[in-house]
């Protein structure tokens, strides 16, 4: 990340004016959450969108990926408080954002600039109309309008009301969910210690001497997923899906589009990096031969 004085507080103060305004004038009770979330939705991103034409830093909208859901999570909650698996969900959503906001402070997230990826793309498409309408309409809006898809289940909950109940299929999903939450925290953890071996920030392993040399981490989950962490955020959010349609007793709906949506946008963030990656460590692509982009292998 490109290390930036960026406005990162005042950024998340107008982020919690936003949510405030909007509950005022639409107020939880009374009025369908759906349209206070697509709300909020909407000013996030025009804002996200001006920080980074006027900042020239381009990760707004990452900075609000494992926050923003959990507001979500919880304006759905308190519309249907009586709702014992809307609750439940929200309380999920909230361990799965706080995990991942961890993650991404501990790496400078909020403090060092944007992702690496965003010059790059930006010089690959070259003309500053055209990234600045790349950062309009995917950058700011689309990836926000994820976060609007892949928390719908929680609408579906809110719903459903007094209606929606736990099964076994509902604790089921639940125990994925911590499965998965599992796989994310342990595989953003190796990548972490390595990471900060393989720059000196913390003592060099033995162990790692090989990958060291080859500038990126190939064992432990990373050697049945080259991206362990993406398998575990998608699996967190299939679970969130399974847990909503379960409990309120529709298998496949409408907010379904949520986590496919987001298996696809991992597809081809999965691509756009690795072709960063194989151009960087000249044995990448043997690594791509030993193990399998998102799901894992075990053969």
């Amino acid at each position: 990340m490109k290390a930036k004085n960026q406005p990162v507080p005042l950024f998340f103060t107008l982020i919690v004016l936003f949510i405030a305004l909007v509950l005022w004038f639409n107020p939880i009770q009374t009025s369908d959450p759906f349209w206070s979330v697509l709300s909020i939705m909407g000013l996030s991103a025009l804002l996200s969108f001006t920080f980074g034409l006027t900042t020239d830093d381009y990760s707004w909208t990452d900075r609000l990926w494992s926050t923003l859901p959990i507001a979500f999570a919880w304006i759905y909650a308190m519309h249907g408080a009586v709702s014992l698996p809307l609750l439940l969900s929200a309380i999920l959503v909230t361990l799965w954002g706080a995990r991942l906001t961890f993650n991404f402070a501990r790496r400078g997230g909020y403090t060092s600039g944007e992702d690496y990826r965003w010059p790059i793309l930006k010089k690959r498409i070259g003309n500053p109309f055209l990234w600045q309408l790349f950062n309009l309409l995917f950058i700011a809006l689309y990836q926000q309008v994820l976060f609007v898809a892949f928390t719908s289940p929680l609408y579906l909950l809110a719903l459903q009301g007094k209606d929606a109940a736990l099964t076994i299929w509902s604790w089921l999903a639940i125990l994925l969910f911590f499965l998965f939450l599992g796989i994310e925290t342990a595989a953003d953890q190796q990548q972490y210690l390595f990471q900060q071996s393989k720059h000196g920030l913390l003592p060099k392993r033995s162990e790692w001497a090989e990958q060291y040399a080859q500038g990126f981490r190939s064992s432990g989950l990373f050697s049945k997923s080259r991206h362990p962490n993406y398998f575990g955020e998608l699996g967190v959010w299939w679970s969130i899906y399974l847990f909503a349609s379960t409990a309120t007793g529709s298998w496949v709906n409408w907010s379904l589009v949520g986590p496919i949506l987001l298996t696809l946008l991992f597809i081809g963030s999965t691509i756009f990096t690795e072709s960063i990656t194989a151009n960087k460590y000249k044995h990448y692509q043997e690594y791509k031969k030993q193990a399998s982009a998102i799901l894992f292998r075990f053969w």
